[in-house]
């Protein structure tokens, strides 16, 4: 799924409870990382709950498997890796993803907290984007 199609199928909820349900079953379909690799290398720091991102350079483009221990972050580590990953390092740091959550409405519906993990798990694929790039 790409980030236009995630955009189409979000804005065809019908309120936010939906909204909310479709975001969870995005976690439960497609935030599968093994709990193998759930470990101190790929957690992120800064979220209420515990949340691993991996994130790899595969034939120039971005793989990123995540998961959670709260079933509605664990959507939103889902929404954050599908509209960052199967993009080149470049494309993906250029990602304005603050903007497209906005555009969303998610920025505004979730708490602060929520707000401050989702920018904590940004930070950190960024950075590890970065760190790969320079390897």
């Amino acid at each position: 799924m790409d980030q236009k199609q995630l955009i189409k199928n979000f804005n065809r909820c019908i309120d936010w409870e939906d909204k909310y349900l479709y975001i969870i079953s995005l976690g439960e379909k497609f935030a599968r990382l093994p709990e193998a690799l759930q470990t101190k290398q790929t957690a992120i720091y800064g979220c209420q709950s515990q949340v691993w991102i991996q994130v790899q350079v595969e034939q120039g483009k971005v793989q990123l498997l995540g998961s959670s221990d709260a079933a509605l972050v664990k959507g939103l580590v889902a929404v954050v890796c599908l509209l960052l990953q199967d993009k080149t390092p470049k494309q993906l740091l250029e990602t304005d993803i603050k903007g497209i959550f906005s555009e969303l409405g998610l920025q505004q519906q979730l708490t602060p907290a929520r707000n401050q993990g989702i920018e904590a798990m940004v930070k950190s694929i960024f950075k590890q984007v970065q760190a790969l790039e320079m390897a």
